[in-house]
């Protein structure tokens, strides 16, 4: 269904500037809170860690990729309090915080003897490298050892490093994280903290006299000489990077919970509807997940196959059918009020790619009453070989949506002949929704790739093809199973 917008208590509004691409999030506070005044963090917070618990639907064979985010922002911006909010309300899920405070490099004898006079806030003070490799190692899955630097000495130390293991989510927080673009690229998200240059200023007065033993003068001087002239040349030009913009940082409730929000709905989906947003998988619950244990079990008699693909079966096309777009519609109720709902799209049809697709035919009809069903019959000669043997659609199918119905997409080849036969007989792409119950990553990106305008709704995705083609870990050949012609 089509997306709709609606009248919330908070305002999204695209960032000031001819090059921000970002979107500058505002919300309203019944209560600020104080910890947003927090310097950036020492090596005691380099890392944070919140353990998940065992989730029923994680599939250990499959590979998952952490959702990576970016933290940047000015001095004192509130970066450290925006990443400490994402980690407490993301406590249902591994999240790791990496802080490029810990990547300074240790200082030369000659710069320590004028130390009052190095530049911290500029990009060369940094490993970058470094930095770059173990926020590669991470997004791979692999454990790191991220160095420890002393702040009084200046120099990392050698006795000791901080073990980081993998975790669902990665935070990177820094005020020049955004400045490489290798680092960048890295990012699933990127967040800007922005906050007024006179409270940026404040708070490193405060944490600097307070918390460092500095003097007023000092602080004054070395933010005129470095920390401002850093953040016009290197930090506020970074802000054009950012997906998300938040105003006042910490304080900005609503903005952490947009943000929390999303991080959850990327988290619980599969790594290709990351890449492809055309892409949908229905919500794991135990029931889909016991249903699909049932009909995958090799062992199991064909009166239960039946009767579990067709419970799925159901689910899919209802999913799918919630995808087409709608119009309002006022009814009055038996109590005399007016209800304000919506009217199903009228001009739809199926078309089963036969014979398998024939199998979901039943539940569409069920859903969708005195619904149009064609048919396309596509023999497959050889692995990559493809022929169209027959077709039956209804003759105004280019002045409706078509649900196109096929249990397992494979290779997508199959797919793709017959996505091409209904564009041939004018049905536009974005008009097109392929159901199926599992999906191949290979079958998914050969779709993906050449109609992206089309949708996939499917209930799981494989692992992989094997030598032969066949879906891995799959269900065998789905029609022979269903009706009954396979070789028991």
């Amino acid at each position: 269904m089509p997306e709709s917008t609606t009248s919330i208590d908070y305002v999204m509004e695209k960032a000031s500037g001819p090059h921000f691409s970002g979107l500058r999030i505002d919300g309203h506070l019944s209560s600020p809170i104080t910890s947003s005044s927090s310097p950036r963090p020492s090596s005691a917070t380099a890392t944070a860690t919140a353990t998940a618990p065992f989730s029923p639907f994680s599939d250990s064979n499959l590979p998952r990729q952490p959702f990576v985010i970016g933290v940047s922002g000015g001095t004192a911006s509130g970066k450290t309090t925006v990443c400490d909010m994402i980690i407490q309300q993301l406590h249902d899920h591994r999240v790791v915080l990496v802080n490029q405070d810990s990547f300074y490099r240790g200082l030369t004898a000659e710069e320590l003897e004028r130390v009052t006079e190095y530049n911290f806030d500029h990009p060369d003070a940094f490993d970058t490298e470094q930095l770059l490799e173990c926020a590669e190692k991470l997004r791979a899955g692999q454990s790191v050892q991220v160095p420890i630097y002393d702040f009084k000495t200046h120099q990392r130390r050698t006795d000791t490093f901080r073990q980081v293991n993998a975790s669902d989510v990665i935070i990177l927080e820094g005020i020049l994280v955004f400045h490489d673009s290798r680092v960048r690229n890295l990012m699933n998200m990127k967040i800007f903290v922005d906050t007024d240059a006179d409270v940026r200023l404040a708070r490193r007065i405060t944490r600097d006299t307070l918390e460092r033993g500095r003097d007023l003068n000092s602080v004054l001087e070395q933010y005129a000489k470095f920390v401002k002239p850093a953040f016009d040349d290197f930090v506020h030009p970074s802000k054009k990077f950012a997906d998300v913009i938040i105003p006042r940082g910490g304080d900005n409730h609503v903005a952490i919970d947009l943000i929390v929000q999303h991080i959850r709905t990327k988290l619980g989906q599969h790594d290709l509807c990351k890449i492809y947003p055309n892409v949908y998988v229905i919500q794991s619950t135990f029931q889909i997940r016991g249903m699909h244990t049932l009909i995958r079990d090799r062992d199991i008699s064909k009166h239960d196959f039946v009767f579990y693909s067709d419970r799925l079966i159901r689910l899919v096309v209802e999913h799918g059918l919630g995808h087409l777009p709608f119009t309002e519609k006022q009814i009055v109720t038996p109590t005399g009020s007016v209800y304000t709902g919506v009217d199903f799209c009228k001009k739809l049809c199926g078309v089963s790619i036969v014979r398998s697709g024939e199998s979901m035919e039943n539940a569409l009809r069920a859903c969708c009453k005195g619904i149009k069903i064609g048919k396309i019959l596509i023999h497959r000669d050889g692995d990559n070989g493809k022929q169209l043997i027959y077709e039956k659609l209804p003759k105004d199918i280019d002045e409706r949506h078509v649900l196109l119905l096929d249990p397992v997409l494979a290779t997508g080849n199959s797919a793709c002949q017959a996505i091409e036969l209904l564009i041939q007989k004018g049905v536009p792409e974005s008009h097109i929704i392929f159901l199926n119950l599992i999906s191949a990553p290979e079958g998914v990106h050969c779709v993906c790739q050449r109609f992206p305008s089309l949708k996939i709704v499917t209930s799981e995705i494989d692992v992989a093809l094997n030598e032969e083609f066949r879906v891995i870990p799959g269900l065998g050949e789905f029609g022979d199973r269903y009706f009954g012609t396979d070789d028991e």
